[in-house]
């Protein structure tokens, strides 16, 4: 037998009704023991898959849910990514997930794929803008907005990482170690986690007595390249004793310009990144981070698209981040 096999192929195959391979593949009771081992034998002997789409759209099998991420680049979106997946398979639940590269026709064409297989619900990091034309898409589903939030045009929960404390503190840390040129490198205000990190490092500026200046409040796209070209600027202006990032990715960019550049992040220049990816802990003999709670953060997704809290009662779920001084 050639081309792709089906329930219909399996039937011709055993000259019974293609109802009746499908209840025996679904296990239902009135197919005779004999049967059911028929086609059993014979699925398996042709490699047979079941179509879980079709069978979400059946309103049986696992229930679909997206994952729309930036990328899975940076280790805060792999791992998130990765327990999300577990979990999600602990729930019973099939995981798609899709890249957006932060761009929102490729956010709206994702959803759109996901409406089409009848998903359940989509957890996303919304990416910059808005189109009407995702509407459709996200009242289909359950929404879940991760680190960021958007308006999209009715309530949904999203989980965000209150990280104000932690950046605030960065600061005044810095301060403490005797710096005064402290310089900024996160994500535009028009991201509502770039605004609000920008607001925690000015306030850490004013609890420090340092005044704000401008050459050093540097922001951009969140994206490796943007922080690696705006530390490097710091670092051959020299205006800069010190950095501190508001960003996964641009603050991995930002640690490798500092390294290119013969200099060591702590002792030659003061640096305090983000997210805490694993080589962190050894670079340089550790580097000072802003630390996210990943795991807990993908545990609290999977929680709200299963339905094991009331997402109506829980519409803002804030995780602390924390601030882990190492070298």
């Amino acid at each position: 037998m050639s081309g792709r096999v089906t329930i219909k192929s399996i039937a011709r195959d055993l000259g019974i009704s293609h109802m009746t391979v499908s209840r025996a593949l679904s296990g239902h009771p009135s197919v005779l023991p004999a049967t059911k081992d028929s086609v059993l034998k014979r699925a398996k002997e042709l490699g047979y898959v079941r179509n879980a789409a079709a069978s979400v759209m059946r309103g049986d099998g696992a229930r679909i849910v997206g994952l729309l991420l930036p990328n899975i680049i940076n280790e805060f979106y792999a791992r998130f990514a990765n327990t999300m997946a577990l979990k999600c398979e602990d729930a019973g639940l099939q995981l798609i997930i899709h890249l957006t590269n932060d761009d929102i026709a490729a956010e709206a064409n994702s959803l759109k794929q996901l409406h089409e297989v009848q998903a359940h619900a989509v957890v996303m990091v919304p990416s910059p803008g808005s189109l009407d034309e995702e509407l459709p898409h996200l009242r289909a589903m359950s929404v879940v907005q991760l680190i960021r939030k958007r308006d999209i045009g009715f309530g949904v929960p999203s989980i965000l990482v209150d990280d104000f404390d932690a950046i605030h503190d960065a600061v005044v840390h810095l301060a403490q170690a005797g710096h005064r040129d402290i310089a900024f490198i996160g994500a535009s205000a028009d991201l509502s986690s770039g605004k609000s990190r920008r607001a925690a490092y000015e306030a850490g500026l004013v609890s420090a007595g340092l005044s704000l200046q401008t050459e050093l409040l540097q922001t951009g796209s969140p994206t490796f390249d943007c922080g690696q070209e705006i530390a490097h600027s710091l670092l051959k202006e020299g205006t800069a004793t010190a950095i501190v990032c508001g960003g996964f990715e641009m603050s991995n960019g930002a640690l490798s310009s500092i390294i290119q550049s013969g200099k060591r992040p702590g002792p030659d220049i003061g640096f305090i990144g983000y997210g805490d990816p694993s080589f962190y802990a050894w670079v340089s003999g550790g580097i000072s981070t802003i630390s996210v709670p990943v795991d807990e953060l993908a545990f609290k997704a999977v929680a709200l698209i299963s339905d094991e809290v009331d997402a109506r009662r829980d519409l803002a779920a804030p995780f602390m981040a924390s601030l882990r001084i190492r070298n």
